[in-house]
């Protein structure tokens, strides 16, 4: 102490900040060049933006992408033929007038039986390792990484959301998925408007009152979860005060009878409005729940049962494509829809459900560069095991060849990974996908 006469007069709260401030250095040292691009990929580019239909329950496949005429089969199936692709009329009415449109893998396979590893697979394309999973970010995270901060809205949604979801990990609050509500009052903390005119100048001062008393925490954060705070709520003030974002979460009630008065419907209406207002949102995570169905699945008086899953998702879905269409985003928004895995194929179980099955699952793809009308891959005659894989691999398609392809469609390289990670472990975007193990799915494409 006596060779430095600064250190004898620092006090406390000028060490913390001088220490936050090096913590600070540190990490920005530590990025350097974080990200390497392992491989030169085709990146097909199609698409700006992705809406992610997270199906949590795991639908059964043979009751709906990859049905099968079977004595199981409700009497009033109604399934059709349309061109390659069967559909149940009677579950899906508007999905059976828009099959050119569809593409339907049918060979895929998940790595994972249960639910909560296979929903963190769904959203991750990563196992749920526990030595890892605090530094696995959602896949959504990921794509606002690196194609958000185009505007004023969060570059992800996640709408209708139950419960908790991955999140941004080690990337940062910027890129963390907003869960935002849907309702016909659109978000209300946007606006506060309880001084009348002069909300907005007193909602600024007092907000310029608080970045100046907490500037040197914002500035120099010494952990990096108050530094996700810090980022969190710096892209939520860039949404206050704002018609253009308000907007986004608003609705009339016709619209919500339109797309079926339900709040998976209404969830769907917010991500349209995300996609038209093209203000900064690349990822939307729409959830809809109920379709782990182990029993009385065509039992009308049952809740759920998959007249009312099935009607929900057909009813919302179809009415959102045909707004994106009319309004020019179709193409240009990739629609992925699929649960964690699959269920038990052939005569339904003792109480006239389906369990877990992991060997075979369907997965639906639309807009955004995807060519409709066609089915990839096949299962055999009770939906049991892939009989023709149907791609170039001619394996089972897995969850990290779907993630390739949507990074694909988003024109990002999939073979990235970051390599400062907290704990040093390299971060891969597709886990191998540098060594070519998993891929993009090219016959997707149109």
């Amino acid at each position: 102490m006596k060779d430095c006469p600064s250190c004898a007069r620092m006090n406390r709260r000028e060490m913390l900040k001088r220490a936050a401030s090096m913590a600070a250095f540190m990490a920005v040292a530590r990025r350097g060049d974080a990200q390497v691009e392992v491989q030169d990929v085709l990146l097909r580019n199609t698409a700006r933006a992705c809406i992610f239909v997270y199906m949590n329950g795991a639908p059964s496949h043979v009751d709906t992408f990859d049905v099968k005429d079977g004595s199981w089969n409700p009497a009033d199936a109604a399934i059709e033929q349309h061109g390659n692709i069967a559909l149940s009329r009677t579950l899906f009415p508007r999905f059976s007038q828009m099959t050119d449109d569809l593409c339907i893998l049918r060979s895929v396979k998940s790595w994972e039986a249960a639910h909560e590893r296979g929903v963190f697979y769904m959203q991750t394309a990563h196992p749920s390792n526990p030595a890892f999973v605090a530094e696995t970010p959602h896949m959504g995270a990921v794509i606002s990484l690196e194609k958000g901060g185009q505007g004023p809205m969060p570059p992800f949604l996640s709408l209708n959301q139950s419960g908790t979801a991955q999140g941004a990990t080690f990337l940062g609050g910027h890129v963390a998925p907003l869960p935002a509500p849907a309702n016909a009052g659109g978000l209300t903390t946007v606006e506060h408007n309880f001084f009348g005119a002069q909300s907005q100048a007193r909602f600024n001062q007092r907000y310029a009152l608080l970045e100046e008393l907490d500037a040197d925490l914002r500035n120099a954060a010494p952990d990096p979860e108050l530094a996700d705070h810090a980022a969190y709520y710096t892209a939520a003030r860039r949404m206050v005060y704002d018609s253009a974002i308000a907007s986004v979460f608003r609705f009339t009630n016709d619209e919500n009878l339109r797309y079926g008065n339900t709040n998976f419907g209404r969830a769907a209406i917010v991500a349209r409005n995300a996609i038209q207002a093209n203000n900064g949102t690349v990822f939307i995570g729409l959830n809809h729940y109920g379709w782990d169905t182990h029993q009385s699945m065509f039992d009308r008086t049952a809740t759920p049962n998959m007249y009312t899953l099935t009607g929900e998702l057909d009813t919302a879905l179809g009415t959102l494509v045909d707004d994106l269409k009319a309004s020019g985003d179709f193409s240009r928004t990739l629609i992925v829809m699929m649960g964690e895995f699959g269920r038990t194929p052939g005569p339904l179980n003792s109480r006239g459900g389906r369990d877990h099955h992991r060997n075979a699952m369907s997965v639906v793809m639309l807009g955004g560069g995807v060519r409709g009308g066609q089915v990839i891959g096949a299962t055999d005659s009770i939906g049991e095991f892939i009989t023709d894989p149907g791609w170039s691999r001619q394996r089972p398609i897995v969850m990290e060849d779907i993630a390739a392809s949507i990074y694909s469609a988003l024109g990002i390289n999939w073979t990235k990974g970051i390599q400062d990670t907290p704990s040093g472990r390299k971060f891969e975007y597709v886990p191998l996908g540098y060594a070519g193990a998993y891929t993009a799915i090219e016959e997707i494409f149109a």
